[in-house]
Order: structure tokens, then sequence, then C-alpha cells
């Protein structure tokens, strides 16, 4: 009894967003163990990631149900009420919000190519630039060109690249471009790969914390990084940012956002991909800036991301194959789950996608031009 009652609420709140559980179509939810109602009310975003990683259930459309779910903001149409569903949920299951998070390390742990082959020919963890973009390829270098517009890159500037992943920005901005400069990371394994990228280029490659650095560039970026700062860091990033700058600099800041402030990180993302992580508001970024860097520019390009995460994730059977002896199902489950769930939040505009170009004084009134 107690579960039909968890399955007739949750099928309410999900016809708000016509979405219907064992539908026919290809975005519809299809549940095995209806013990999953009980656990999607007591844990929220984490019950539901953890059930599907457990196969409790399925959706052949993952990524159109979360845009359909996000977009409706089913969290606002909740009822004073679900709120004791909740907390009778969590005491038939006390321990289901307690497991570990192994996963989430796993995340990282899964090798160079399992990368190389599952992002593009650049290795580029970040959104892609579409617009005249055919492929993957093309879109991450779209991206830069756009980057190296906005800088206003020229041939013997020196810049700095924040947590520089494997080097593939950096790289190409030094061969396209004629720049030269320093990339950091506190990736071992990343500072390995960019280091042997950018053999012959006038770029240093540093295992350095970006926070340890204090010389002077042209100018600066970085490609969703800001995310993994953490919220209370925000001010002591845009102060190193200040700090590495000359007069007239310029910095671009790529990143993911959210239109409103919040002060945790989504459970389930915080626990299996991206442990530490925080979504930044455009408050706390002009916030966190105020009084250290003039805002020069705000270009989003949300539905790019989700072009972005649908190609990475129709190269997983490809990266799945370099993995000996192949992923466990939990494992396949949960980066199905994530690279589907968050073009869907990008598709619905639940989260967007925003370039943003500080300066350290002020570039004067022909920046536009």
């Amino acid at each position: 009894m107690a579960n039909s009652r968890f399955q007739r609420r949750f099928e309410e709140l999900l016809a708000v967003a016509d979405i219907r559980i064992g539908g026919d179509r290809p975005w519809d939810m299809q549940v095995h163990r209806e013990e999953a109602f009980a656990k999607f009310f007591a844990y929220g975003s984490l019950g539901m990631g953890e059930s599907y990683m457990d196969g409790w259930w399925d959706c052949d459309q993952l990524d159109e149900l979360v845009s359909r779910a996000s977009g409706a903001d089913l969290q606002k149409k909740m009822r004073p009420s679900d709120l004791l569903l909740a907390v009778q949920a969590r005491l038939m299951d006390p321990m289901g919000g307690r497991r570990g998070s192994r996963e989430g390390e796993r995340h990282y742990e899964l090798g160079r190519e399992f990368y190389r082959r599952m992002l593009d020919k650049r290795m580029i963890y970040s959104c892609g630039y579409w617009k005249d973009a055919a492929t993957l390829d093309e879109a991450q270098e779209h991206k830069l060109d756009l980057m190296a517009r906005k800088l206003r890159l020229e041939p013997g500037m020196r810049v700095l690249d924040i947590g520089c992943g494997w080097g593939g920005s950096i790289h190409y901005l030094a061969e396209r471009y004629g720049v030269s400069g320093m990339a950091v990371t506190i990736s071992p394994d990343q500072y390995e790969v960019a280091r042997e990228l950018c053999r012959g280029l006038p770029v240093e490659i540093r295992l350095q914390d970006y926070r340890k650095v204090d010389e002077r560039f042209d100018c600066s970026y970085s490609i969703d990084m800001l995310g993994h700062v953490g919220r209370r860091n925000y001010r002591a990033y845009m102060e190193a940012v200040k700090r590495n700058l000359r007069p007239r600099g310029l910095h671009l800041v790529q990143t993911a956002g959210s239109s409103n402030s919040t002060v945790k990180a989504d459970p389930w993302v915080n626990r299996y991909i991206f442990p530490g992580g925080h979504i930044p508001s455009p408050k706390q970024v002009t916030e966190a800036a105020e009084g250290v860097l003039v805002l020069e520019d705000w270009h989003s390009f949300t539905q790019d991301y989700d072009r972005t995460f649908m190609c990475w994730h129709a190269n997983l059977p490809s990266a799945w194959e370099s993995l000996d002896g192949g992923p466990d199902d939990r494992l396949k489950r949960m980066w199905s789950y994530y690279l589907q769930s968050f073009a869907g939040v990008f598709r619905s505009g639940a989260s967007q996608l925003w370039q943003v170009v500080f300066s350290s004084a002020g570039p004067g009134p022909d920046y536009f031009r």
C-alpha cells in the first residue's frame, strides 16, 4: 500500500511534464521495482540517479525525460504532503542514502585512452561552440577561435591557462595564434599528457595550484573550471586572476551556470561526478568580481552543451573498449545517466553555459569593435 501511494503521487508529478510510467513513448519511464518510487521521494535527485544505476528503472530517451522534467520544474509542483511522503520513505529505507562514493572517484580513474575516445581529438572536456560546426572536433576548434577573438590574441602575447586539462586548448592557441604562456593543472595525469603535447611550443605546463601563480600575462582564461573551485573560493579566484594580469589585460571564464543562487550542489552530481563542485549564478559571479575585475561581455550558448554531451554519449561504446575487462554494469549506467541527464538539463535551460570576459582595468570603449 505504501509503495502504491508513492507511485500515484509520482505519476501525478510526471504528468505535468507529459511523462508516463510504463508508457510507449521514448521519454516515458519504465520502472522495474516499485521500491523505486519511495526512493525518489526519500532522496530526490540522489535517489533518482542511484536507482537508475542499480537498474530499478529505465528510459529509452533519458535525455528527453530529464529535459521535460527540468523544464516543468517539478520541484516547485510538490505539495506540503510530499514532505510527509519523503519522511515516510526514509523511515522505510534508513540506509538508502548512505552508499559509498567509489564511483565518484572512478570518474577520474578510467585512464587517458577512455577520454581520448570519448572526447574530441584534442581531449577538451568542455562545451563546444556549434555555430557553423558539423562535428565535435570542429565545435571545439570554433570554441577556441571564439575565445581567441574575445581575448584579442596576437602573436607574441603571453597567456595563462587556468586548469588546462590535457593541454588541448593552450596547444591550439599557441600553434594557431602564435602566443606563448603557461598552463597549470593539479592532475598528475593531465600534466604528463599536456607536457608531452606541448613539447616544442613556447608553453610551460606546471603541476601547480592556480592560486600559487604570481607572474604577469597579457590575458588568461579558464574553461569549465570555475565550478570546481567551490562557492567560497570564487572571490579568491578573481583576485588570483587580477594579480596575474597586466594592466588592461583580459580574462575569459567559460562555465556552466544557474539562474538561481544555490549553496549546495546537486547531491547525485556531488557524490558521483564532481565532488565538491558548485554551479555559480550570475549574482555569485559578479559579486565575486566586484571591485576586482571589470565585466566586459557576457555570452550564453546553452544549447551547445546539450549537443556536446550527446556527442560524448554517442562515443561511450568506443570508450568502454579501452577499459581492461570492460566496465561493470553500475559504472556503465552511471556514465550513461550522467551524460544524458546533463544534456537534458541544458536542453531545458535549467542550467546555462556562459563565456564571460573581464578586464583588469577596462580595455576602453572600443572593446566591441
